[in-house]
């Protein structure tokens, strides 16, 4: 089922386009994480995450394509984290970045569609360009926020497979079709991006450390981005993308957090380590 989409905005998927091949392939996550804060020399409290998440932003915001704050590092310091967050939204935006809201969040029903109004709803102050979401109660139960994501020109990006071990006994488990769990989740993506020209808006999170997901799961068809988080700290690197996404490369987003937030906490330091992450990233994507 394809949402209705808004026909007087672009779409995610199109404006993703747009800043890639302008700014090219690169997300860069916002984890202030208690051990960043301290490498930084900060203190791990509002005002420690403020002068964090706003360094990063300062630096990168007017040159990278996606920064991906991630909401629970924000969340941690209650109501005032969670008006950081609404700020380093804005801000981001004003300097050109598409923000990608890591909430990861996933509910049924009335539930559900009150995430929707809250991470991808017109007006909302936590609203970036897209959200991600877990469809582990089943991917209809995603459907408020698919549908106002649509009306709303923002992208949804559903968890699919990713990094951690204990994943795959839910991921790798069989449909009774014979696919895995992922790969259910993979077209029911695919489906909703139907006929959208040049991306979809429906995005699917794969991170760059599973291994074996070519021979398992087709992600050629998705027609939408392929968020690959895990470059650096997590311990994949850029020439893995390669071997785990195969002929789905065009539509890879890798992310990178810790491996450019080492670069600070000075702005030339994460800038430096941006650029570094970049060129080794779109070096690996670029066709042979």
């Amino acid at each position: 089922m394809t949402p209705m989409v808004n026909p007087g905005r672009p779409t995610f998927g199109q404006r993703l386009r747009t800043q890639i091949t302008q700014r090219g392939p690169l997300c860069v996550g916002i984890d202030p994480h208690p051990g960043l804060l301290a490498k930084w020399g900060l203190t791990d409290d509002v005002a420690g995450l403020e002068r964090f998440a706003f360094t990063v932003v300062e630096a990168l915001a007017d040159r990278v394509a996606v920064l991906k704050p991630q909401s629970a590092f924000f969340e941690r310091f209650g109501s005032a984290g969670v008006a950081v967050l609404e700020r380093v939204i804005a801000q981001s935006r004003e300097a050109g970045a598409l923000t990608i809201v890591d909430a990861k969040r996933g509910d049924i029903g009335s539930t559900m569609a009150a995430y929707a109004q809250a991470y991808v709803g017109a007006g909302s102050s936590l609203a970036g360009d897209a959200v991600t979401v877990s469809p582990y109660l089943g991917f209809e139960s995603l459907r408020p926020v698919l549908t106002l994501a649509a009306e709303t020109g923002r992208g949804v990006f559903v968890l699919a497979l990713t990094s951690n071990p204990e994943g795959g006994t839910v991921q790798h488990a069989r449909a009774p079709d014979g696919r895995t769990v992922a790969q259910t989740i993979i077209d029911a993506a695919a489906a909703e991006n139907s006929g959208a020209a040049p991306l979809g808006s429906v995005g699917v999170v794969v991170g760059a450390t599973v291994r074996g997901v070519g021979r398992e799961h087709d992600l050629e068809q998705l027609n939408g981005p392929l968020l690959a988080p895990g470059i650096g700290a997590q311990g994949a690197t850029p020439a893995d993308l390669r071997a785990i996404f195969g002929s789905a490369l065009a539509d890879v987003l890798p992310s990178s957090s810790r491996e450019v937030l080492s670069g600070g906490p000075t702005t030339s330091g994460l800038r430096l380590a941006a650029s570094r992450s970049l060129d080794a990233v779109s070096g690996a994507l670029t066709p042979s």
